[in-house]
């Protein structure tokens, strides 16, 4: 792969960071944390009308930009260096990129143009805890995560009139603002089990909302209530639901990489600076020995991770799979960065009014919704069946 940006890649990256660092400050940031759904609505049509990020990876034949997931990827580094209030992972990198691999035509053409212009948000309606699961990150996602017939989840059933739906979902990503919910269900009950998708309006009778509070409240999720709502079948009902969850999965890794590598970026920077300000025995604290070993350890750590969320979003364009893995090293390097940003802020990383805690938060949040980082790592081993070696003349795999 060629690790150098193309002009219109750097383009991009350059436009946002300007658009970002004007609208998107510590300030701007804390009130729109403090809104009802989280997220700042001028900033988002801002994103729309003069960069097109909504639309960034959409086909232009459905009002998108016609980019690939390596393009989004480096946006959303750009997005995760000041913790944009936006519902961009939701809409795009979810649930926009599910309906257009699984929707019909009809379906597409109804639904995607709205959501590359901004005009409608969405939400991908799977409970937080098994979000990994269900995007396979962490497992196969073949098992009863959507409900597996049992109390909890969600259930659909079919009736004469459509299809209805019922139960709820926890920890739901924008699930509470979205005005388009892309739900994950379970049907055929223990004779035929099977997960669905269906597309349900966020304001449609039966859906109760609300906004939780959350470790990270940069990442906004909501509790949704389904009690016999009529819902739109996503697709074909023979469409292979797991494998495009799967396949959408690992390109939201290698985006998600990007953004967290973003984010460990910015808290390394702040970190430099402050201990090149901070003074104590009469010289900076940045020219102690030991600070200069343990930042210069971070800078490897998020170098590293940067490479590979840059190699996982290039592979995800070429159809192959990295994300997984580079998620795991991004998630890690994020955390460190945080970790060490509130270490060396001394007393001022603790306090409320400083964004350290904002990073830190970021870095948890984000492992607890798609991780562990070890799990990660063991599921893109397995995949890569790096254990398993052949029994020297069997023929016999041995783990």
């Amino acid at each position: 792969m060629d690790t150098s940006l193309t002009p219109e890649q750097d383009g991009v990256r350059r436009a946002l960071r300007d658009l970002l660092e004007s609208r998107c400050g510590p300030h701007a940031l804390r009130a729109a944390l403090d809104t009802p759904s989280g997220h700042d609505p001028a900033l988002w049509t801002a994103l729309a009308e003069r960069l097109g990020l909504p639309g960034l990876a959409l086909p232009e034949t459905y009002g998108g930009v016609g980019c690939s997931v390596t393009e989004l990827a480096l946006a959303c580094e750009e997005t995760g260096r000041v913790l944009a209030p936006s519902p961009l992972l939701a809409t795009t990198v979810l649930a926009a990129a599910l309906i257009a691999a699984l929707g019909t035509a009809a379906q597409r053409e109804e639904l995607l143009p709205r959501l590359a212009s901004g005009a409608v948000t969405a939400a991908l309606a799977v409970d937080g805890t098994v979000l990994a699961t269900a995007l396979a990150l962490t497992g196969g996602n073949g098992g009863d995560w959507a409900g597996g017939g049992r109390a909890g989840g969600v259930q659909a059933r079919r009736t004469a009139d459509g299809w209805r739906l019922y139960g709820q979902a926890d920890q739901v990503l924008d699930g509470h603002s979205a005005g388009l919910l892309v739900v994950a269900a379970h049907t055929g009950g223990y004779t035929r089990p099977r997960t669905l998708l269906f597309l349900v309006p966020g304001d449609a009778a039966g859906v109760a909302r609300a906004r939780r509070t959350t470790v990270d409240a940069t990442r906004p999720q909501g509790r949704v209530h389904l009690r016999d709502v009529e819902a739109r079948l996503l697709g074909e009902e023979g469409s292979d639901v797991t494998g495009a969850l799967a396949e959408i999965g690992d390109r939201a890794a290698a985006v998600l990489a990007c953004e967290a590598v973003g984010a460990a970026g910015r808290a390394l920077e702040r970190t430099v600076e402050h201990v090149g300000r901070r003074e104590q025995f009469g010289r900076p604290i940045g020219s102690f020995q030991a600070v200069k070993h343990r930042l210069a350890d971070v800078y490897v750590e998020v170098q590293a991770a940067r490479s590979a969320a840059y190699y996982a979003a290039w592979a995800a364009a070429h159809g192959e799979r990295a994300g997984g893995l580079a998620l795991a090293q991004a998630l890690r390097a994020q955390r460190t960065a945080s970790a060490e940003a509130v270490q060396f802020h001394g007393g001022l990383g603790f306090t409320w009014e400083h964004e350290a805690h904002l990073y830190f938060k970021r870095a948890a949040g984000d492992e607890l919704l798609l991780g562990p980082v070890h799990r990660l790592r063991a599921h893109a081993a397995g995949a890569a069946r790096l254990f398993e070696a052949e029994a020297p003349g069997t023929g016999e795999v041995r783990v």
